[in-house]
């Protein structure tokens, strides 16, 4: 299943999302995930038509996003970090959550704030405590676009990364979720800042793979549907500007763009 999550008059909706010809449509709606208890009821005669043409609005709605931090060992490194261990987890809000389109504030408090392309993974079916060697596949509705918007001023001083990492709207989701790729057979991460590449990694470089994060997680806390769980960025991690562009790419996800602003002090 491949879907996406867009504005109506009569309110959000989600649809089927195909290919045709190289681009995105939304070929009819179906019903909402048993998590987004805000659904709207059901168009039945909404017409397809490509992504392009709708408001699209992040396809998530988590209780919770568990991010994963220095996954790639050429992003620690740049960073100045030793691999870790084990999984590094840290949290965003949910109401740092903002759908493709829609614009990236940097707050006046922070003199630096960076992209952070990365492959999210959507939970479908609740877990806990998942046991060594079970199959995590199907607790996986699908995977999606994320960029992981970090304060990196903040993030150094404050010690811990709630806020550098929770501000409104430095979590951009989207457009798609879809079940079709399978990262531990490889798939791109591309982030492009006012159309230059600035990041190329690939899921083969992970530290942690998908089973031993949602494994070591789920050891911890209950993953429920609807959770979102960013995978980790690869090196290349920048400043955005006021004016800046910046897109992310995932093979077989899409493009997820964004502009930035400078918000009033």
């Amino acid at each position: 299943m491949q879907y996406c999550r867009f504005q109506t008059e009569q309110g959000p909706q989600y649809g089927e999302v195909l290919q045709r010809q190289g681009e995105w449509w939304m070929e009819h709606v179906i019903a909402p995930p048993s998590e987004d208890r805000a659904g709207s009821h059901l168009i039945g005669n909404f017409p397809a038509q490509p992504l392009s043409a709708l408001t699209l609005l992040a396809p998530v709605t988590p209780s919770k996003i568990v991010c994963i931090g220095r996954n790639y060992r050429d992003h620690a490194a740049e960073l100045g970090n030793e691999p870790p261990k084990e999984p590094l987890l840290f949290l965003k809000t949910p109401s740092s959550l903002l759908p493709p389109g829609g614009i990236i504030r940097v707050p006046s408090v922070s003199q630096r704030v960076d992209y952070e392309g990365e492959l999210g993974i959507v939970i479908g079916r609740s877990c806990y405590k998942l046991k060594p060697g079970e199959d995590v596949r199907p607790y996986i509705r699908g995977y999606v676009v994320v960029n992981d918007v970090t304060a990196r001023d903040l993030q150094k001083t404050d010690g811990q990364w709630s806020r550098a990492k929770g501000f409104d709207t430095f979590c951009p989701v989207g457009p798609i979720v879809s079940d079709a790729v399978d990262p531990d057979a490889g798939i791109t991460v591309t982030t492009r800042l006012n159309g230059a590449v600035k990041q190329h990694g690939n899921t083969t470089d992970f530290i942690f793979n998908i089973a031993t994060l949602l494994r070591y997680i789920s050891a911890a806390m209950t993953l429920v549907p609807g959770d979102l769980i960013p995978t980790g960025t690869p090196a290349g991690v920048g400043p955005m500007q006021s004016g800046d562009i910046v897109e992310v790419e995932v093979d077989g996800l899409g493009v997820l763009r964004n502009s930035v602003q400078m918000e009033s002090a």
